[in-house]
């Protein structure tokens, strides 16, 4: 496995999802600098700590850069350097491999001493020798986090590589005055009650469809509810390819959809699909965790055409989580401690986790924490009419299952997608869309056996 993942780095060209689909062109690298904050009165300067004086951080956006700069206090003669390229095409995965590659022999001010990564291609990295155990760096406290973040940060023998700042359950999130049309309700309990399986969901997307509404606004708003309770990976022992029945069930499903019209054929991050936010839209379901509503969903919380607060949340038909941003402990870094606080400041520190919930609206990665927010009669969202986004999540995550996942998941994921929206579109027909996706797996895994 560890020389498969080597010759990944070097070699595959990854298409992560750039945040909340943008799709502005990459540049090469685009490397910022902060200036050592004050430190706290427990920080030891980095050169009587024996630190390096360079903490370099790759990441693909400024999202954690913003939580890092308010939140964490950096030792005195350090300066933190951000090198961010965007994920369009690969390109940032791309620019982590080769530091990674190059990292034994970097200069000490050029080593990678931090990285970031998306739950869809963690494991290419987790499972290698590029990553360290991160309890060897002094990060042994994990029982606030949820078991799935610290699961998915794990290689193959249960070391731990990482940690995640944020929990991702996803949850259904639906237009309440269109629930109420088409429902007769839109209190989160009963809509739940309504659709807590897919043949509830698909019952319901022809009432919503005959009252004038779509269901969904995009032919794959529900693949990762289907594909996130996967039970067989995509490739199996002899590395055939294989479609889970998870896989082929959503598929039947949007054949289904697009065929009496309860979706459309945008893409996730299509802007067909977004304009359907407006407050004119006529799309009732849309799916996501804490920060796709908080954060993707702009055209909901537009002042003038938006409709904030019509909008609620629940389960939906299966539990399932999107997204994560995991911080990643790379071997050979000359700042281990600076990097053990940074990951056990992000979990462990009440205060900060707090911070990230009752500020930037994130659903924090500290149990004990959550569970203040959870029970706090006064804590609600704005754009959920009040409702207490923190509880719902929560009662979410027992449910989340990290299991057959593999380094192949982000590329056959997203090319199964793009390859059957041009069949949902008309311009090929299903055998040819899919000897496509067949032709497209050939190209990115040659060893993975197609039919």
């Amino acid at each position: 496995m560890k020389k498969l993942v080597a010759l990944l780095l070097a070699l595959v060209m990854v298409f992560a999802l750039a945040a909340c689909g943008q799709s502005a062109a990459p540049a090469a690298s685009t490397a910022t600098t902060t200036e050592a904050a004050a430190p706290a009165e427990d920080a030891a300067p980095a050169e009587e700590a024996g630190e390096g004086k360079v903490f370099n951080i790759y990441a693909w956006n400024e999202e954690f850069k913003g939580f890092f700069e308010k939140y964490y206090t950096v030792p005195e003669g350090v300066t933190v350097n951000w090198i961010i390229v965007p994920s369009d095409n690969g390109a940032y995965q791309d620019a982590l491999d080769e530091a990674l590659l190059n990292q034994a022999n970097a200069a000490a001010d050029d080593k990678v001493d931090m990285f970031l990564a998306e739950a869809d291609y963690i494991l290419k990295y987790v499972d290698s020798d590029f990553t360290q155990d991160v309890t060897a760096l002094g990060v042994n406290e994990f029982s606030n986090a949820y078991k799935y973040t610290v699961q998915a940060a794990s290689d193959e023998a249960g070391t731990v590589k990482g940690v995640s700042f944020q929990c991702c359950p996803s949850a259904l999130i639906y237009r309440r005055s269109i629930a109420e049309d088409v429902l007769g309700t839109s209190e989160p309990d009963e809509v739940q009650a309504l659709l807590d399986s897919w043949d509830k969901f698909n019952a319901v997307a022809a009432d919503a469809k005959a009252k004038g509404y779509y269901m969904t606004a995009s032919f794959a708003e529900t693949y990762r509810p289907f594909s996130n309770n996967c039970t067989s990976a995509w490739v199996d022992e002899d590395n055939n390819l294989q479609f889970d029945p998870q896989i082929t069930a959503w598929m039947e499903q949007t054949d289904e959809f697009i065929k009496n019209g309860y979706t459309l054929t945008a893409g996730v991050w299509d802007e067909e699909k977004n304009v359907q936010m407006f407050g004119d839209g006529k799309t009732m379901c849309f799916f996501g965790p804490a920060w796709y509503f908080n954060f993707c969903m702009g055209n909901a919380q537009d002042p003038d055409k938006g409709c904030s607060g019509d909008w609620a949340i629940c389960e939906g038909p299966a539990a399932h989580f999107w997204g994560g941003t995991w911080l990643l402990a790379p071997a050979g870094t000359d700042n281990p401690s600076m990097l053990a606080d940074v990951m056990d400041t992000f979990i462990n520190d009440e205060e900060v986790c707090t911070a990230l919930v009752a500020n930037e609206a994130q659903f924090s990665n500290n149990m004990a924490v959550n569970a203040k927010f959870a029970a706090d009669p006064d804590y609600g969202s704005e754009f959920l009419g009040g409702q207490n986004d923190v509880a719902v999540f929560s009662a979410m995550t027992d449910n989340i299952v990290w299991e057959n996942h593999t380094i192949y998941d982000q590329l056959l994921n997203e090319g199964l997608q793009n390859a059957l929206q041009e069949y949902y579109r008309g311009s090929v027909d299903q055998d040819t869309a899919l000897q496509n996706f067949y032709l497209y797996v050939n190209e990115k895994y040659p060893t993975i056996v197609t039919p």
